[in-house]
């Protein structure tokens, strides 16, 4: 899981518990818009700080040299294909952008269109947020991949 440049603490907070839920990796690319301290993202994210495996990198070439993924993945409102019609793979980068303008159409456009997805949406809905759309990818990701990890019921 990779987040360019997130804005707001509460909703890394929310994305912070998903990943120690699912075992998920969490990058966030540099400029944050708070403070890795901020008591917003700590209330957001509980007690699960400690459970998330999390990195801070410069931008996104220093992750990708750094994580090596596989593939990156760019989650976009201006991506065409639906991120259900997807085959993850457990080194796949899921990116996604700040919260007040997605991704930049440069990251996009370097990336091959099959690797652009999108959430499908009413056609009056702007965009979900961040931290709703993150857990919509993350879940289906870690669906397809079944569920590894995962508490026995």
């Amino acid at each position: 899981m990779v987040l360019y440049q997130p804005e707001i603490a509460p909703n890394t907070g929310n994305i912070i518990r998903l990943c120690a839920s699912t075992g998920a990796k969490l990058h966030l690319l540099r400029p944050l818009g708070f403070e890795l301290d901020d008591r917003r993202l700590r209330r957001a994210g509980l007690d699960y700080h400690e459970w998330v495996r999390l990195q801070v990198h410069d931008d996104l070439s220093g992750f990708i040299e750094q994580a090596r993924p596989g593939r990156v993945l760019a989650f976009s409102t201006r991506a065409s294909r639906p991120y259900t019609s997807f085959r993850y793979r457990p080194d796949d980068a899921l990116v996604f952008g700040p919260e007040t303008r997605g991704l930049p159409d440069a990251l996009l456009q370097a990336l091959p269109v099959e690797q652009r997805l999108r959430i499908p949406m009413l056609a009056h809905s702007r965009s979900l947020n961040l931290s709703n759309a993150v857990a919509v990818v993350v879940l289906e990701a870690w669906r397809q991949l079944g569920f590894p990890g995962a508490a026995p019921p």
